[in-house]
């Protein structure tokens, strides 16, 4: 299969990578950005080779105010990924699927989010910008965790306004990778299923433009 006739694909990482992964969210900080309250966030540009992941120096993350109505044109600056994190075997695994993939090559960029999403005690928005594209070539969300929420099922449309040509509550483990310049995507809010407790979302979204 080629790199464009790739729109989607949906892949199963390794049970083991993901838990080896699953404890760094538990140390994600809140930012001062409108959502930082409740999408707790750490952020790396990464380049990925077969013998590891070199993580690049800091960057802020910025996205025109075209492609994210809810914070664009703003310069968002988010903590690094742990390199406790990034040395892990899982979180090479990761990044080497969706850099074979797409075919990248070493020294293209791969934007990676760290991201927990935290309800606690109501219903919280999982993608604030409503059905939106990136601004990429290629994104991948990848889910590590979901404990005590209801809903936040990923959605893949062929245009901003159509009905979903998919919708799936993404399990641990599972990868949605598709084509960022010719669809669009979404993720339904979040509820705890039990009030009295916090409910979370843990995912990593990567992100490349072909160099």
């Amino acid at each position: 299969m080629t790199t464009s006739s790739l729109l989607m694909q949906l892949n199963q990482l390794d049970d083991n990578d993901i838990k080896q992964l699953q404890p760094s969210f538990d140390n994600l900080p809140g930012t001062s950005h409108a959502d930082g309250g409740y999408r707790l966030r750490r952020y790396s540009v990464v380049h990925v080779f077969n013998e590891g992941v070199e993580k690049l120096p800091p960057r802020p993350f910025m996205q025109t105010s075209d492609i994210n109505e809810f914070q664009g044109d703003v310069a968002r600056t988010f903590e690094d990924i742990e390199s406790e994190t990034v040395q892990k075997p899982g979180f090479h695994a990761m990044c080497r699927t969706f850099r074979d993939m797409y075919q990248l090559s070493d020294g293209n960029d791969i934007e990676v989010h760290q991201i927990r999403i935290q309800a606690d005690d109501q219903s919280v928005q999982v993608a604030p910008e409503g059905v939106h594209q990136d601004g990429f070539d290629h994104i991948a969300i990848v889910s590590i965790g979901r404990d005590n929420i209801d809903g936040g099922d990923f959605q893949v449309f062929s245009h901003k306004t159509s009905a979903p040509l998919f919708s799936l509550p993404l399990a641990p483990g599972q990868m949605a990778a598709l084509d960022d310049r010719t669809l669009w995507h979404y993720a339904e809010p979040i509820t705890p299923v039990d009030s009295q407790k916090s409910g979370t979302m843990d995912v990593f979204v990567l992100t490349a433009t072909r160099k």
